[in-house]
């Protein structure tokens, strides 16, 4: 091939920007398998990576796009084979390595992941690093006591985006019954009503400057704001519980104080889904692809890659639902 497309972000005297470009494979980061790429998906990371501070692209020019699924086109590497469908999220795709927004991706073979049986190529992107993330959320959660034996109040902050709107799916799905979900506006109410949420709580009804204790109202919050957010329900969970946190869109600082810790029990539960061993992955996805297979019912929206742009906007302002993924 002699040129593909791709979105390229350039940055030049301070100024950062991006565009759809046509490259070559000579402008691929290094790597052991050749994927032609079928989808990819739009995240929060990736918004950030093409704003001027937005801490996640460091080298430039660099191809964005941290989810990949697609055919394997060549490899060097025995484990993949020419035909072979595969994903791919996280480690540094997107990042350091040339990622998902692209016809054609070059990956290191040990980020690869081989397609589950269950999962189409689309699917794979519906959940991407988001359905990921919020599957290492709700495990986590369970692992430290959640169980829907207890019914247990949850509350999903977040709850529209790309993981919030995934986890309150996979939750309901599941069998979990008594789900809040925490929304900023009106109109995303409904989504999150229809992505299984049992009651809806408004971020303005969040204490500006919580008191160290409050009344104990939620068992378990699956967290992917953090900021003042996760600062202020900190002190709403009950004894014992805990809060998975996986996202910093509300900020990164954490202004909160021992009390629930050290009096309740509660447990703080960091979630990365970028570094996560190969090894563990498959059987993460291959539970995704099983019985926690919300992609037939997802809220989701399918553009062409010339549309990032749009959706970037949409991401960076707040006005992004579901899922978008990008089929090439």
């Amino acid at each position: 091939m002699e040129s593909f497309k791709a979105i390229v972000v350039r940055k030049e005297n301070e100024e950062v920007s991006y565009q759809l470009e046509d490259v070559s494979l000579a402008d691929l980061s290094e790597g052991e398998v050749l994927i032609k790429v079928s989808y990819s998906s739009v995240n929060f990371k990736d918004m950030l990576a093409v704003q001027a501070n937005g801490g996640v692209i460091r080298d430039y020019p660099m191809i964005p796009g941290i989810d990949i699924s697609g055919t394997v086109v060549s490899s060097s590497n025995e484990q993949y084979s020419e035909g072979q469908q595969v994903l791919v999220t996280g480690f540094g795709t997107g990042v350091s390595h040339t990622g998902g927004f692209a016809e054609y991706a070059r990956i290191p073979a040990e980020w690869i992941v081989p397609l589950p049986d269950g999962l189409t190529l689309k699917d794979a992107m519906i959940f991407g690093t988001a359905g990921f993330t919020a599957a290492l959320s709700i495990m986590a959660l369970q692992k430290n006591g959640m169980s829907v034996e207890s019914d247990p109040h949850i509350l999903v902050t977040g709850s529209t985006g790309g993981v919030g709107s995934v986890a309150l799916q996979i939750l309901s799905k599941i069998g979990y019954k008594n789900i809040a979900a925490l929304v900023r506006k009106d109109y995303q109410v409904e989504a999150a009503k229809s992505l299984g949420a049992t009651e809806v709580v408004f971020s303005t009804d969040l204490e500006d400057r919580p008191k160290p204790l409050s009344k104990a109202k939620y068992h378990y919050v699956l967290d992917t704001v953090g900021g003042n957010v996760a600062a202020a329900l900190i002190p709403q969970i009950h004894y014992g519980g805990s809060m998975s946190m996986c996202g910093n869109a509300g900020g990164v600082q954490l202004p909160t104080n021992v009390l629930p810790f050290i009096l309740r029990g509660v447990n703080l539960l960091g979630i990365d889904s970028v570094n996560v061993p190969i090894e563990k992955r498959s059987p993460i996805w291959t539970k995704i692809a099983d019985e926690w297979n919300i992609s037939d019912t997802a809220l989701t929206k399918e553009i062409a890659l010339q549309e990032v742009p749009e959706t970037i906007e949409a991401v960076k302002n707040g006005q992004h639902l579901g899922r978008t993924i990008i089929k090439f």
